[in-house]
């Protein structure tokens, strides 16, 4: 049952939980009912029956208890196991299925990102364990889906890691800032889904190259007024400048208010949750904060769940 919150009117949208810590604890109590869910997810809907590959078949299981705790179901008319972590991020870990659950969960139920430290203290695990959790359920969990955005499509670039404290910076010195700069390019599709790539340059070939690879040419690019836009803008069904040079940033629906609002929260979101964040990692932490925002409405249930579906792959 919802938590009865979920349908105050005195609360705001942003109040609400898809799946609060309640709820999760109520489903997922233990290491058998996460065991129990990817046995059910991926191999037997009702819990009892599943296709035995040896006798090419659908076939009784049981779980039989064993002095090992073997995490499998045996087919009851010829022996063959199935593990139901099998293939999946959870397989050979020392580390409790419960724990993945929760650090799962808590990547999640935030907006702007945890960190690997705060995952150790609140699961009580060691630092390293923490911090493998999170690269592979960023790096295999997490990751783009290769599908090209299309329709009305915003694009930008921004540089990371913030500008450095200290006096006005003359022009020489903020050139050779702005090439310490890591560049990141963000598309969007109005009401849809994001995506951000690490470039080497905001100029030519790797700005170019990573529009036309992740963005469908049928669609419409809106885009400011950077010149580097322009060669690839022709390849599109159509190309609508914005000219922030002029100090315009919305005329009717030209603007790319989308993007660069999340640029905004992803900048926020990084600064408060981690001391830094290296350039051979920062694109795994981009993928993070996009998946995020591409299962925000996941449907029949909550963003936990999707990533648990992703999971049971």
């Amino acid at each position: 049952m919802p938590p009865a919150n979920r349908n105050d009117p005195k609360r705001a949208k942003s109040s609400y939980s898809d799946y609060s810590v309640t709820e999760f604890l109520r489903e997922f109590p233990d290491d058998a009912a996460c065991l129990e869910h990817l046995w059910r997810t991926r191999y037997s809907p009702d819990g009892e029956h599943a296709y035995c590959p040896r006798c090419d078949s659908r076939q009784v299981f049981k779980r039989y208890e064993t002095k090992q705790q073997r995490q499998s179901w045996t087919c009851t008319a010829c022996g063959h196991h199935v593990h139901p972590t099998a293939g999946t991020i959870f397989a050979k870990s020392s580390t409790s299925l419960r724990l993945w659950f929760h650090a799962m969960y808590l990547m999640t139920s935030t907006r702007c990102g945890i960190s690997a430290k705060q995952l150790e203290r609140e699961l009580g695990v060691h630092y390293k364990t923490a911090w493998r959790m999170f690269n592979k359920i960023r790096n295999e969990l997490m990751k783009d889906d290769a599908k090209p955005l299309k329709g009305t499509v915003e694009v930008d670039e921004t540089g990371v890691h913030g500008r450095p404290r200290g006096p006005k910076m003359n022009k020489k010195e903020a050139a050779q800032w702005r090439e310490r700069q890591v560049s990141v390019l963000g598309m969007v599709e109005r009401g849809g889904r994001v995506k951000l790539r690490v470039i080497k340059s905001r100029r030519g070939e790797p700005l170019s190259g990573a529009v036309r690879a992740n963005v469908n040419p049928e669609s419409i690019l809106f885009t400011d007024d950077w010149r580097s836009y322009r060669p690839v803008g022709r390849e599109f069904a159509g190309h609508r400048v914005i000219n922030h040079s002029a100090g315009v940033y919305v005329m009717g629906d030209l603007h790319t208010n989308t993007i660069e609002g999340f640029f905004g929260n992803l900048k926020t979101g990084m600064r408060g949750a981690y001391k830094a964040v290296s350039q051979k990692w920062l694109q795994s932490y981009l993928d993070e904060y996009a998946w995020r925002y591409n299962h925000r409405t996941y449907e029949p249930r909550s963003m936990f769940h999707a990533l648990l579906d992703e999971a049971a792959r």
